[in-house]
C-alpha cells in the first residue's frame, strides 16, 4: 500500500468529523481548537461548523495516526507536528499541555489550481500595470522578497513569479515542507528534515541553502525565510545569483526589511551590525507585500523599492505601486486598485536598455 492510500485510509478512520470539508472544495482551511470546536474557511472567512470529536483521546489518537502516515511524531517529548501530507497539504498540530484548550490542529487544503497574472488581475489582486512591472522584475532579474501575514497568498504568489522566470536558467527551491508550484524546466527541489527520537539527522533550511551554491544555482528560491538562514540568502543574492526570492511574515515593507536583518542576525557568523545592515540594503531591491484584507480578499498592497538608508540610518524603502483607499461596496466587498505613486525605479535604465514597453509615464500618480 503507497504513502497516499495510507493517509486516506488514516483520514477516513480517524477524521470522520472534518472529512466532508476536506473534499468540500470551497473550504481552503480546517481548524480544530479541542475536540468540541471545529472551524472552515471559506472565501477567506472563517465559519464555525457544528461537527466535533466524540472525545479529545479520539482527536489525539486521529492526529498520532496522521502523524504516523507521515514519518512524523507528536508525543510528550515533540508535542509540535508540522507537516507536508501526501496530497500537498500542510498540516500542523499542538498537543497539551501546551495547548491549554485541548489538541490544535490546522490543515491548510492543498489547491492544483494554476495561476496566472491574468487571474490574479481578474480576482482584483493587482493591476495590469503592477502585474507588468513584476513580469518586468523577474526577466530583469531583480532580488526579491514577498512579506505578508499568514494565510495572505504569499507562497500563492511565490509560485507565479517563479513561473515567470527567463528559460535556460538553473532554479533550485528549498521549502520547509513543500508548498510551491514552480512551473519551470530547469528546476530542484529541496525539503527539509525533522531530527529524529535520537535528536540526529535534522537537516534544515540553512543546511540546503549552503549545499544549494555549490551546486551551481542561477536562482535560489526559499520558501519562508524564519531563521539564521536569511543570512545565507543574503550572502546568495550578494554574490552574483540575481533574481533570488524569497517570503517572510511581515505586516509591511518596512517591517520585512528589518525583520529579515533580526533573522540573519541570528545566525552564527560573527559580522557586525553596521555590515549587516550593508548587506540587507545592497542585496534586497523590490519588497513585495500581499494581505489579506477584512473581507476576505488576498491583494497586493504594495510594491515597494529599498534604496539604501535614510539620513536617520533607518531603510529607505520606496513604494512604487501601492494600494488606493479602499471602499466597501453594498455587498460588503472591498474595492480598490494597485496604483502608480509617481516614483520611479532606480532601475528605469534597465527597463530602456532592454527594450521593455513600460514608459515612465507608467509610474505617474494618477490625478
Amino acid at each position: 500500500m503507497s504513502n497516499s492510500d495510507v493517509f486516506k485510509q488514516t483520514i477516513q478512520q480517524n477524521l470522520g468529523p472534518v472529512l466532508k470539508y476536506l473534499e468540500d472544495k470551497g473550504v481552503s482551511e480546517i481548524l480544530v481548537n479541542g475536540h468540541k470546536e471545529i472551524f472552515v474557511e471559506r472565501k477567506g472567512k472563517l465559519e464555525r461548523v457544528p461537527e466535533s470529536f466524540p472525545s479529545e483521546d479520539d482527536l489525539r489518537a486521529a492526529v498520532n495516526s496522521i502523524a504516523q502516515s507521515v514519518g512524523r511524531r507528536i508525543d510528550d517529548e515533540s508535542p509540535r507536528l508540522d507537516a507536508r501530507l501526501p496530497d500537498g497539504s500542510r498540516i500542523a498540530a499542538v498537543i497539551p499541555p501546551m495547548s491549554r484548550k485541548g489538541t490544535t490542529l490546522s490543515i491548510r487544503k492543498f489547491t492544483n489550481n494554476k495561476i496566472n497574472f491574468s487571474d490574479y488581475i481578474k480576482l482584483g489582486a493587482i493591476s495590469e500595470d503592477g502585474a507588468r512591472f513584476l513580469d518586468i522584475c523577474m526577466f530583469l532579474g531583480k532580488n526579491i522578497i514577498v512579506s505578508g501575514g499568514t494565510g495572505s497568498g504569499k507562497t500563492t504568489l511565490l509560485s507565479l513569479l517563479c513561473s515567470r522566470i527567463p528559460k535556460g536558467q538553473r532554479v533550485m527551491v528549498i521549502e520547509d515542507s513543500s508548498e510551491l508550484q514552480v512551473e519551470y524546466e530547469h528546476v530542484v527541489m529541496f525539503e527539509t528534515r525533522q531530527a529524529d527520537q535520537m535528536g540526529k539527522g535534522e537537516v534544515s533550511i540553512k543546511d540546503l541553502l549552503k549545499s544549494a551554491l555549490r551546486l551551481r544555482p542561477d536562482r535560489i528560491i526559499v520558501g519562508e525565510v524564519r531563521s539564521s538562514e536569511a543570512l545565507e540568502l543574503l550572502n546568495a543574492m550578494n554574490t552574483g545569483h540575481k533574481g533570488c526570492m524569497g517570503t517572510v511574515h511581515a505586516n509591511t515593507p518596512e517591517d520585512a526589511i528589518v525583520r529579515l536583518e533580526a533573522l540573519a542576525q541570528g545566525g552564527d557568523a560573527k559580522i557586525s551590525e553596521k555590515a549587516l545592515r550593508s548587506q540587507v540594503a545592497s542585496a534586497i531591491e523590490i519588497i513585495i507585500q500581499v494581505s489579506r484584507f477584512s473581507d476576505g480578499s488576498r491583494r497586493i498592497s504594495h510594491i515597494s523599492e529599498l534604496r539604501g538608508f535614510n539620513a536617520d540610518g533607518s531603510y529607505n524603502v520606496v513604494p512604487i505601486f501601492e494600494m488606493s483607499r479602499m471602499t466597501r461596496r453594498p455587498d460588503g466587498t472591498l474595492e480598490g486598485k494597485l496604483q502608480p505613486t509617481g516614483n520611479i525605479p532606480l532601475f528605469m535604465e534597465e527597463i530602456v536598455d532592454n527594450n521593455l514597453p513600460f514608459p515612465k509615464s507608467k509610474f505617474q500618480k494618477a490625478a
